[in-house]
């Protein structure tokens, strides 16, 4: 089965850091058998056998999974995980107590959660009520500009991941009205 992806890097990107385009690499994949490997097996026979570097690993193998339907997109070996981000005209200080003070928050996230561990002004890691996990993590822009991120892994599907996805702009946009 071959699914109709878009790569998120381009053929020129693909073939500066790993000598091959998507199509080179998808042929070549196809004919060693990667369509029966594991996820580890591919990452291992483009490594051992291409000297393809760690990160450039992960994209192609990944890129291939989702090109012949052996993954979806959002896909992880323990479930689904999104990210949405926001840019806000706020310092990472303040966007990071709108988070970890319980009354803030209330002003625009309503969900039930635990905060497992804050590193301040860094990342919040939090055990979402129904057992997932998510992370929102800070970093600075300048002085009073930021970028927010909110990750959310171990969802169990796609339906679950394209939910918590729309959930989580919902969410950010709140919290980008309200500092901003």
């Amino acid at each position: 089965m071959t699914t109709k992806i878009k790569p998120r890097m381009s053929d020129e990107a693909v073939e500066a850091k790993t000598g091959k385009t998507w199509s080179r690499w998808f042929k070549h994949l196809d004919a060693a058998g990667a369509k029966k490997m594991t996820h580890q097996e591919i990452v291992t026979h483009l490594r051992d056998k291409h000297d393809v570097r760690p990160w450039w690993t992960q994209m192609v193998a990944v890129t291939y999974e989702q090109a012949r339907g052996l993954r979806e997109v959002h896909e992880k070996p323990s479930g689904y995980e999104i990210s949405v981000s926001r840019t806000i005209a706020a310092s990472t200080s303040k966007a990071f107590r709108a988070w970890a003070d319980e009354e803030t928050r209330k002003r625009w996230l309503s969900a039930k959660f635990t905060i497992r561990k804050a590193t301040m002004n860094k990342t919040i890691r939090i055990t979402w009520s129904d057992g997932t996990d998510v992370v929102a993590g800070f970093y600075p822009k300048d002085e009073a500009k930021c970028q927010v991120v909110a990750q959310h892994g171990r969802l169990k599907d796609a339906k679950a991941a394209a939910k918590m996805k729309e959930f989580w702009g919902g969410a950010l946009h709140r919290l980008k009205d309200l500092l901003e």
